[in-house]
């Protein structure tokens, strides 16, 4: 491996760990176009998916205890997007990946820019058990046909006048579970090959050390801040994700 491809390994890691350990979503854009410099598509995806379960980890441990407050509306989200993830890859014979990530770019794009630049967040403060269900059924169908777990979840969240432990508390732990099953079926599929599991290796110290100062990061802001943080991320990722599509 040549070192500038280590070195894009590197920025990679440091780019998608900083990013979990701030929101704990929206990994993999972030990370993507670096890995991608230095690693075929399969190993790229293979190395960031395993990155973001495992810097993860650290994350659910910060908000521990907003879990433990919130098992059945975190199960609520949950459980379907683990019965989703099937259907995305039996969807994804049939329908185009592309576009649907066009769809997704402009819908995070247009609720990203329209909150982002006004005084007042949106505020949807009902209990609404099936609208979370069908978020997370929608999000794990998406992460089966384009990798794109927390797309929904982030708009749906950052709706929701919620502390800002308990909105990662939804966003971490769905996106640890849905991207673990991910990453297992790419083990199955033999992703983890000698090359992968080389720069994986190299890329975890330092998004481990990256997710680290996101925490950091994550600690020091107030809540609204963070749900403004999460509105300013849609419109990030929607953009990343229309120049892909477009690309």
């Amino acid at each position: 491996m040549t070192s500038t491809a280590v070195l894009f390994i590197l920025l990679g890691a440091c780019a998608g760990g900083f990013l979990n350990g701030l929101a704990g979503t929206g990994t993999a854009l972030f990370a993507l176009g670096f890995l991608l410099v230095a690693l075929d598509p399969v190993s790229a995806v293979a190395v960031v998916t395993l990155q973001s379960v495992i810097t993860g980890l650290m994350g659910l441990w910060e908000v521990r205890a907003a879990l433990r407050v919130n098992v059945a509306r975190l199960m609520r989200f949950i459980v379907p997007g683990l019965l989703g993830v099937p259907v995305g890859l039996m969807l994804l014979q049939h329908i185009s990946a592309d576009g649907l990530k066009l769809i997704v770019a402009i819908l995070l794009v247009v609720y990203g820019g329209f909150f982002s630049f006004r005084s007042t967040l949106p505020k949807f403060e009902r209990r609404t058990p099936v609208m979370d269900a069908t978020v997370g059924l929608s999000g794990g169908i998406m992460s089966g046909m384009a990798g794109l777990s927390g797309a929904l979840p982030v708009i749906w969240c950052s709706l929701r006048p919620w502390p800002k432990a308990e909105i990662r508390a939804v966003l971490q732990p769905f996106n640890v579970v849905i991207l673990l099953v991910t990453s297992t079926m790419l083990w199955m599929r033999g992703a983890y090959d000698s090359t992968t599991v080389t720069a994986f290796l190299i890329a975890l110290p330092a998004s481990l050390f990256a997710a680290q100062v996101g925490l950091l990061v994550f600690r020091r802001v107030s809540d609204s801040v963070f749900r403004r943080l999460l509105i300013g991320l849609s419109l990030v990722l929607g953009l990343a994700l229309l120049v892909d599509a477009l690309w």
